[in-house]
């Protein structure tokens, strides 16, 4: 009577820290804070396996090697954070603009969550999430809700990455679908009666207001690329400008775009230049890099609608359009870089005086 042969679960290899599963199957079996850490090489072949084994390694060692120690294991939320805010640091494909609004983030996600600073992120349960979801999408625009989500998940992400948790507690959590903001920006004969307002108060500033206030509904510019145009920047002959943004971090896409001046445009920088012909070439067109309160006193008092000074560049690409620009000129005008499909989503819709005059264009009579 033959003996019965017992199969092995695992059997070992000539390799050390790879074993064979009896399905046939080769692990790499490894360690981490002292325990043992199984990743499958999702291979039955040998040589495969021999050569994943050597990346499995490498990549442990990397993550052994990470940002936090044995003791990590009661890393806080906050700590985990910091080390999010280090990564950001660290990256140089992200403005410091970018860096900051995370920190912004952070700030009100660990003010609308009490305790969850000091709180270790293994306690961090995914009730726990859905409650501060819940909460906190009552207040926060869906943008802000999304955006605070998703720092939520990088900050937990760490831990993951250090081995000290298996799972994001928050990775269920359902985004806020975002609306686009209704616009309601002013017709041409409000325009002209809102920058007239600003430029006759006699205020220090009201004339310098009234200016960049008009550069940016001539230019289409961000506030920051319009408050950084320099004289050098203008080229009158041909009638364009190089939108340069900031000095090291360039334009919103890292990117310098030339922009047509329109009549508008041209006829404003026109008058600034031949006002100020001395100036050297490096000095800005701007006097001031911002007017909202101008604005806001304007709008108040002839009865407008209160605009921004990003609803100023709208106001540039609605003009635009509904001067019979097409929509991927005019998205290339104010540095988009999708072609068109965000300018086609914000723009699409034309405003209800301008919709109402197009439609009279429209005729079914038969031709004669």
């Amino acid at each position: 009577m033959k003996a019965e042969t017992t199969v092995k679960t695992w059997e070992k290899t000539r390799l050390q820290n790879l074993v064979r599963h009896k399905s046939g199957r080769y692990y790499a079996r490894l360690y981490l804070n002292g325990k043992e850490v199984w990743k499958s090489l999702k291979t039955s072949h040998f040589s495969v396996a021999e050569a994943r084994l050597a990346t499995a390694q490498k990549e442990h060692r990397e993550h052994k090697g990470r940002e936090v120690s044995a003791s990590g294991a009661k890393m806080t939320f906050k700590q985990a954070a910091e080390l999010h805010s280090k990564r950001l640091a660290g990256r140089v494909n992200i403005k410091s603009a970018t860096r900051h609004y995370w920190a912004q983030i952070l700030t009100a996600v660990l003010k609308s969550w009490p305790g969850l600073a000091e709180m270790e992120v293994r306690k961090v349960t995914k009730a726990a999430c859905r409650d501060w979801a819940a909460e906190y999408a009552k207040d926060a625009s869906s943008t802000r809700y999304n955006n605070s989500l998703a720092l939520v998940r990088h900050v937990l992400a760490i831990a993951i990455e250090n081995g000290i948790l298996y799972s994001n507690p928050a990775e269920g959590l359902e985004r806020m679908p975002v609306r686009l903001k209704m616009l309601e920006l002013p017709t041409l004969t409000q325009f002209a009666a809102f920058i007239e307002f600003i430029r006759t108060r006699h205020g220090r500033f009201s004339v310098h207001c009234a200016d960049f206030a008009e550069g940016l509904a001539y230019t289409g510019c961000r506030i920051s690329e319009a408050a950084r145009i320099a004289w050098k920047d203008l080229d009158f002959a041909s009638k364009e400008i190089v939108v340069m943004g900031d000095a090291v971090e360039r334009t919103k896409n890292g990117e310098i775009r030339r922009v047509p001046m329109i009549p508008a445009a041209y006829a404003l920088f026109k008058r600034l230049r031949d006002a100020r012909a001395n100036e050297p070439l490096k000095t800005p067109v701007f006097k001031v890099n911002e007017c909202q309160k101008a604005m806001d006193r304007a709008a108040k008092e002839i009865g407008m609608t209160r605009i921004t000074h990003h609803d100023l560049r709208h106001f540039f690409a609605t003009i635009c359009i509904e001067s019979g620009v097409d929509i991927p000129t005019v998205s290339r005008w104010l540095g988009h870089k999708d072609g068109g499909v965000l300018a086609m989503k914000t723009y699409g819709h034309l405003r209800r005086e301008h919709s109402v005059a197009q439609a009279q264009k429209v005729s079914f009579a038969a031709a004669a």
